[in-house]
């Protein structure tokens, strides 16, 4: 709930099931890391966020660090989905790579880390999209060389998409130290996507929510597929949100004297075993009880 009272208006991942875990999707205008080693979805997951918000007419930005805009769209065509509601743009560009844009006195990570970092924010300020997908992080933090300056850059970018009501996904695929949680204590929510073999039938595949302030999520493990049109999530299932009713009266089984000894009847939902030698009664008894 928002401090006035009002219910805050969520924004759907792109899938329902993911949603479900989230208790209605993503607080938006926030930005939230989306973690998981290459192959398990977080593509597919970014382009649904953003094709999820573009049927809603919510303009959609993704920023590539690594792919191409011909590999995005081949991926998107095999789920049948069409990109030319978004906008895509690709850093460094191919110019980026000429010998003019090659100098000595500096290292060129150096130059490089602050002219992406500036290249996101000027496509922003000229779309102006509601929804972007920032991938990946792995590059940023190759070019920063240093954990303090990977920070920094991180904390600019969220200063700045905070100051332009998006709401951002930004993709890692956890080359990083396993120990490394600076991204983590940054993000307002983390979703980490895994993936495991084992030692028959197919990889399974699951999902964890790591942290997302301000919302009570579904927490555990929970399954997922991808599928053609996206991620499939199965939220795990707790047994206390699938009461049923039941009958608590126990049943006669038709002898007042067993019923008394039985301390009103059969409980029902159970199992009662009648035993003993050939001629006691057993049938006799399991009749009356019909």
């Amino acid at each position: 709930m928002s401090a006035s009272g009002n219910a805050v208006s969520l924004a759907s991942t792109g899938v329902a099931g993911l949603d479900s875990v989230l208790r209605g999707g993503l607080t938006p205008d926030r930005l939230y890391l989306v973690e998981g080693t290459p192959g398990t979805g977080k593509t597919t997951l970014g382009l649904g966020f953003l094709l999820a918000g573009a049927a809603q007419g919510e303009a959609g930005l993704y920023v590539t660090l690594s792919e191409t805009e011909t590999e995005l769209r081949a991926v998107a065509a095999t789920h049948g989905w069409s990109l030319d509601a978004l906008d895509i743009v690709e850093l460094v560009p191919e110019a980026g790579f000429g010998e003019d844009q090659e100098q000595t006195l500096l290292h060129p990570s150096e130059v490089e880390l602050g002219e992406t970092v500036r290249g996101v924010m000027e496509k922003v300020d000229e779309l102006k999209p509601r929804r972007v997908v920032l991938d990946s992080l792995s590059e940023l933090r190759l070019l920063a060389q240093s954990p303090l300056r990977y920070r920094r850059q991180i904390l600019t970018l969220k200063q700045f998409f905070s100051t332009r009501n998006c709401t951002v996904l930004v993709l890692d695929d956890k080359t990083a130290d396993a120990g490394d949680l600076q991204l983590h204590s940054i993000a307002h929510g983390v979703i980490s996507l895994e993936q495991a073999l084992s030692g028959f039938g197919a990889q399974r595949r699951r999902l964890h929510v790591v942290k997302m302030r301000g919302v009570k999520f579904r927490g555990g493990y929970h399954d997922f597929t991808i599928e053609r049109g996206g991620l499939c999530v199965y939220p795990r299932l707790v047994a206390a949100e699938h009461n049923a009713p039941f009958l608590t009266e126990a049943f006669s089984t038709g002898s007042a004297g067993l019923d008394s000894l039985l301390g009103g009847g059969l409980v029902p939902g159970t199992s009662t075993l009648l035993s003993g030698p050939a001629g006691v009664g057993k049938t006799t008894t399991a009749v009356l009880s019909v």
